[in-house]
């Protein structure tokens, strides 16, 4: 969840100042059109689906370092998301060993998926504006998993838009990038 700041300073920041950007603390920010955007804790079920997600992943036989929690990926030239999960392409990873920050600029490629998970008072931030800005940043497929909602929402860019399919219940997931996938919206949603 995304909580805007009054900021450290009221004059917007630039990107650059936004990666020097240090209040001391852990905390973690996204980044929209000069604002600091405080990532607040998830809750325990947004949690719980990532991790089974990842671990899920991994089942898959992704390797771990293509499987990524927390990165910062530049979506466009003022804007800096954190999704909840990303899986990395080969070339992605490479690109990212040995980088001080784990952030996606744009000169990388994308990730091949990125999901995000729909926490309260955010799903417009999740179903319009991380859609367009993550289609804009060319990623092949975008979940939303929204356990408000009980429903996967799967976008899968084809010909310049996402196309939409969600799931609900015992539907099974169909994935462009995991021809392998065999999970039901009921099991992610669940987190186990």
């Amino acid at each position: 969840m995304a909580i805007a700041l009054d900021k450290a300073a009221s004059a917007k920041m630039t990107i650059e100042e936004f990666f020097n950007y240090d209040d001391g603390t852990d905390a973690i920010y996204e980044f929209e059109d000069g604002n600091l955007l405080l990532m607040t804790a998830e809750s325990e079920i947004n949690r719980r689906i990532a991790m089974f997600l990842l671990v899920c992943f991994v089942q898959l036989g992704i390797p771990a370092y293509r499987l990524s929690m927390k990165t910062e990926i530049v979506t466009t030239g003022s804007r800096v998301r954190v999704p909840d999960l990303m899986v990395f392409s080969e070339e992605l990873a490479t690109a990212m060993e040995g980088a001080k920050r784990s952030t996606i600029m744009p000169e990388m490629s994308p990730p091949l998926l990125v999901v995000e998970v729909v926490s309260p008072n955010q799903s417009s931030r999740d179903y319009r504006y991380k859609r367009s800005e993550y289609g804009a940043r060319g990623i092949n497929e975008y979940w939303i998993v929204d356990p408000i909602a009980q429903k996967v929402t799967v976008l899968e860019w084809v010909e310049g838009f996402y196309e939409e399919q969600v799931y609900v219940g015992d539907n099974a997931i169909a994935s462009l990038v995991f021809l392998d996938l065999k999970l039901t919206a009921a099991q992610i949603l669940q987190g186990w």
